[in-house]
């Protein structure tokens, strides 16, 4: 009996001790104490993993920990809070002060912390895994450029049941969100959004997790792709520059086309600034765009192909580039380095063996020598050659290549707000010491938004919605922005409803036709004659906001 009542008890005894351990952990003070022992038990473990990947730990990250760890009795009492630091850099305008009291997403905003906020762990979560899944589907268009080229462009088309699970998302955040209001645009078409994905092409987690809750709000979404990427068929031995913004100029002038009467915007993914910047510095007033904004843009081109990434994330844009090259490796050998660019280390290796070369033709108007065998050479038409000037030959080298491939080269030139969210904890970009500030200090289009957290596009949110905050800034900036631009308080036509209606006339059928077609008009307009004035009103403080040159 007494063995029977032993074995009994050793049989019971691991169910009573699990047991007696989840009763003990229900005590608050308990709870607490085992939750910041497993924080800092699991942050050893992460400084253990980055210093194996070669991966920086970012002085506020690890400060933000040592915080949490020090935190003890302020954690218990409910106290202990780590505040955000977010700031809003730009010239004090009356559009900065507009932004201010009715953007109320780029106010103090709850960024994740660690370990979700981690910048890695989010750069990871925005480049490879998201909440995308099948609620998304593209209708692709290939437009056929000047030079023989071909791009797409692909139209986002929102499936039923993956518009209605973001939509139930969109009216629970503006049930908390009481003070939001509806965006405001300029006719009663509904607005275009143009997505650039990063440099070297692909549609990422976070662009298209942009892409619903840009549907869900009533946009039309349109995404970018240059040659040669994302299944568009390279035709020429060309492929785009990083700062080269011929292709995007035309991809703009027809997405205009389709939609005459809408108001146009346009988002950048990260390295995708390049191409959306150089445009709107060429582009200046003449361009179709209202507004735009850019997500962890690469402001510095070749201050960022020179500054070592962490070897993970080089091994992994290079994989990428020099898979999409070696498909057409046979086509570029004749014209390119590519066996150069095939065996490089470095993106700035890659970069400069493929648009570097020390001995090209020269292009010039009074040139007698420039046969079509020349030009063959290059795998371009005369009449393709001549239009893209000196772009359709390579650089002589790695200066003058960034001459004409820098972002910011014709920033003066900007016409439009452009909006630029950055984090400081960024792994893939320099440091923030490196950004330009002077150029958001004194240029009124331009406005820098820069944070602590966030990572390279994550910016995850504190709640655990799986929200993006980039994506909720940039679309309330849009509307702020085209509420401010169109002035008149009287007319002002309810976003809110035409964005409910719009998205309701989209389940039952998705209509791409423009209601009406506006004669063409010339890619460039003259420069405006008032521009000076303009200028002279922008230092006294009475700047005017028309679609003018700033320089």
């Amino acid at each position: 009996m007494a063995s029977f009542v032993g074995d009994y008890f050793l049989f019971l005894f691991p169910s009573v001790l699990l047991l007696l351990l989840s009763l003990t952990l229900r005590l608050p003070r308990v709870h607490c104490w085992t939750g910041l022992a497993v924080r800092a038990l699991s942050w050893r473990l992460w400084v253990i993993i980055c210093l194996i990947l070669g991966l920086p730990l970012h002085k506020n990250t690890s400060a933000r920990a040592e915080e949490v760890k020090s935190a003890g009795t302020d954690i218990l009492s409910g106290s202990g809070q780590i505040s955000d630091e977010s700031r809003l850099i730009c010239k004090p305008t009356a559009l900065a002060k507009y932004l201010l009291r009715h953007c109320g997403s780029l106010a103090k905003p709850r960024l994740a912390t660690w370990p979700r906020g981690d910048p890695h762990l989010q750069t990871l979560s925005s480049l490879l895994w998201g909440q995308h899944g099948e609620a998304l589907q593209f209708t692709r268009d290939n437009l056929l450029l000047k030079d023989g080229g071909i791009i797409a462009v692909d139209w986002a088309v929102g499936t039923k049941m993956g518009e209605a699970a973001t939509r139930k998302k969109w009216d629970v955040r503006k049930e908390h969100q009481s003070g939001m209001r509806a965006p405001g645009c300029f006719t009663s078409a509904p607005p275009v959004l143009l997505l650039i994905p990063q440099y070297w092409g692909g549609m990422t987690p976070h662009l298209k997790m942009l892409c619903q809750q840009a549907l869900c709000q009533g946009f039309y979404v349109v995404v970018f792709h240059s040659r040669g990427t994302e299944g568009c068929p390279l035709t020429t031995a060309r492929v785009t520059e990083f700062g080269d913004p011929a292709d995007l100029e035309q991809a703009v002038a027809y997405v205009h086309s389709r939609h005459p009467c809408s108001v146009l915007f346009a988002v950048s993914e990260g390295s995708g600034s390049g191409v959306l910047l150089s445009y709107l510095g060429e582009c200046g007033s003449s361009t179709y765009l209202t507004a735009a904004a850019a997500i962890s843009p690469v402001l510095l081109g070749q201050l960022w192909f020179e500054t070592p990434m962490p070897p993970i994330y080089r091994w992994g844009a290079l994989f990428h580039r020099k898979q999409q090259l070696r498909r057409y490796a046979s086509s570029f050998r004749g014209v390119r380095d590519v066996d150069r660019a095939i065996s490089s280390s470095s993106l700035r290796d890659f970069e400069e063996a493929l648009f570097c070369s020390p001995a090209q033709p020269q292009l010039s108007p009074l040139n007698s020598g420039l046969s079509s065998r020349s030009h063959s050479q290059w795998g371009l038409a005369s009449s393709a050659a001549w239009a893209l000037d000196e772009r359709a030959y390579p650089a002589k080298d790695w200066e003058s290549y960034w001459e004409r491939n820098e972002p910011l080269r014709d920033a003066d030139e900007v016409a439009i707000p452009v909006l630029c969210v950055c984090s400081t904890d960024d792994p893939l970009l320099p440091p923030a010491s490196t950004l330009p500030l002077p150029l958001f200090m004194s240029n009124p289009y331009f406005f820098l938004m820069l944070t602590d957290r966030g990572g390279h596009c994550g910016f995850a949110l504190e709640e655990q919605g799986g929200e993006i905050w980039s994506h909720i800034s940039v679309l309330e900036y849009f509307r702020v922005v085209a509420e401010f631009l169109r002035g008149d308080e009287r007319n002002r036509v309810s976003w809110s409803a035409l964005m409910e209606e719009n998205s309701q006339a989209r389940l039952r059928g998705w209509s791409m036709a423009p209601a009406h077609r506006r004669k063409a008009t010339e890619m460039r307009k003259p420069r405006p004659q008032a521009a000076d004035q303009c200028a002279m009103d922008a230092q006294e403080g009475n700047f005017t906001w028309k679609r003018s040159y700033t320089r």
